[in-house]
This record gives structure tokens, C-alpha cells and sequence, in this order.
């Protein structure tokens, strides 16, 4: 997928993804030894994007099994189709086969498994699935196959690049991440978010854009219930574009924060710490 670092670092700039050293040498050893690719880190720091611009960059499909509570193996894995089956069994009132191909369903993970073209699968937010959910990830992550009673293990033919993130509100088991490289991402300096907000938001003024960044690293300063993503602080800039703003004075900021900051509580510490006008 990539022949080194530097070109993982070129070809995601390529598709307005900035990366750095740690991240583009994960992302191609990820290719290059053939292991499933953690991302831990906040919320927002763009993880999930990540994922993306690989497969953006590499022309790959993308594959993504969004987790949360109670994701299960009919919703992850496979599922067969319930009504298909009886419909099947009321119209023949035979012993047909109706746990066969014609019948089953494919999730996320097997469709992963069974793609025949260059595939990204992102398995998002993996911390917000149980626990038996990374029973069903680690043959998957080991020997890249997964395994349905009815019809047997189905290896997969062209290995997927995949990518499992986490906002590490639960430690993932020790089991799972000895079968994945590891990549911690924090929020990026106020340089490098800069250089993020020109490099997506064409025509933002470079000092404007500097200001910007350094004004969310402070509100990420504070003590919120939710500190600003990357992607909020893009939207910032674009606000600024829609509104005519030339400049990123203290009133613009009180009437805007909403677009970064989505709690009340939020906005009210950001104004009391910052001594900014109520909006």
C-alpha cells in the first residue's frame, strides 16, 4: 500500500490528512507487516478520519462496523435471513438447505473478510462495545478468518488494512492488542492545527487560522465536559468564512463558541475564564 513513512505522510497530505512521524510510520508498518492498526486517543482528534484518508489515499473500499452497547455477532458478524428461511420452508415443506449462501447475511466483519478488492475496515469506537464483542474481533485480528457453524471458517482472500479505534474509556483486553500496532494520538499542537484548518479550508487567512488554533487550545485548557475536535475547529473556520469575519476578536468568539462547545456549561466557563461579552 505504501513504500515508506514518507510516502504515507505525501500521499495522506494528499487528501488534506497532515500527518507526522508517529503516524505515518504506524500506518505503514500497519501495511507493511500485515497487523490490524489501534488508535487510541481523545475524542476528536481524528481517528476515525484517519482511517478514512487511508483508504481515500490508496483508492481501497471502506468498510466501517461502528460499535456501541449491546453490538452483537448478528450485527457485527453475519445474520441469517430469518423471513427468506421461512418462507423457504412454507413454500417447498421440505428439508431444503436454508443455512446456505442464499440465505445469509452479511455484517461489517465479513463482508471485510470476504471483499476481493483493496479494503480499509475501521472498526470505530471499539472501547464502546462489550467485552464478548473482542471475543468475536480476535480470530479475526490473529489469522484474518472468521468462523460460521453452518458453513465453516471463511478466510479471507486479500487481506483487509484494518483499524480499530478507541477514546479509552475502558481498557480494550490485553488479548486484542497483542495482535495490533499501536498509535496513541493526542490533540495536535496549535502549529499543526493551523497548518490542518489551511490545508482543508481553502482561502483562510494563515494568521487567522494561527489565532483560531491557539484559541481552542485554550478552551481545551479548561475543564469541559467535552473539548473541541479537530473537525469543530474546521467548522470554526468555515463559520468564520460564512459570517465575513476577518478577525477573531471577543465578540466573535462569545457569538460562536456554540459551534465548538455543545454544553451550556461549557460555554458559560469558556465566557467566565476567557472575560468574553455574553453573546
Amino acid at each position: 500500500m505504501f513504500d515508506s513513512p514518507a510516502d504515507v505522510t505525501e500521499r495522506l497530505a494528499a487528501v488534506d490528512y497532515l500527518s507526522d512521524d508517529a503516524i505515518s510510520t504506524s500506518v505503514f508498518l500497519a501495511a507493511a507487516l500485515g497487523k490490524p492498526l489501534l488508535v487510541e486517543g481523545p475524542a476528536g482528534v481524528g481517528k476515525t478520519q484517519l482511517a478514512k484518508a487511508v483508504a481515500q489515499a490508496t483508492g481501497a473500499d471502506l468498510i466501517r462496523l461502528q460499535c456501541y452497547e449491546g453490538l452483537d455477532e448478528s450485527r457485527a458478524l453475519y445474520e441469517w435471513n430469518y423471513k427468506k428461511q421461512l418462507l423457504r420452508i412454507q413454500a417447498t415443506n421440505a428439508d431444503d438447505d436454508i443455512f446456505s449462501e442464499e440465505f445469509l447475511l452479511e455484517r461489517p466483519l465479513l463482508k471485510a473478510v470476504r471483499a476481493q478488492e483493496p479494503t480499509v475496515l475501521l472498526i470505530d469506537e471499539t472501547d464502546k462495545a462489550d467485552v464478548e464483542v473482542e471475543g468475536l474481533l480476535l480470530e479475526l485480528l490473529s489469522d484474518f478468518q472468521v468462523t460460521i457453524p453452518e458453513l465453516g471458517t471463511i478466510a479471507a482472500t486479500r487481506r483487509p488494512y484494518v483499524v480499530l479505534t478507541s477514546n479509552a474509556t475502558r481498557e480494550l483486553s490485553e488479548a486484542l492488542k497483542r495482535r495490533c500496532l499501536y498509535l496513541h494520538i493526542e490533540y495536535p499542537t496549535p502549529e499543526r492545527e493551523r497548518d490542518i484548518v489551511l490545508a482543508q479550508v481553502p482561502g483562510f487567512r494563515a494568521d487567522l487560522a494561527e489565532q483560531l488554533a491557539r484559541t481552542v487550545a485554550t478552551l481545551r485548557s479548561l475543564e469541559l465536559k467535552k473539548a473541541p475536535s479537530v473537525a469543530e475547529t474546521v467548522d470554526w473556520a468555515n463559520t468564520l468564512l460564512a459570517l465575513g469575519r476577518d478577525e477573531l476578536d471577543e465578540a466573535t468568539v462569545a457569538g460562536t463558541l456554540g459551534v465548538v462547545l455543545k454544553h451550556a456549561s461549557d460555554q458559560a466557563r469558556a465566557i467566565k475564564e476567557l472575560g468574553l461579552p455574553d453573546a
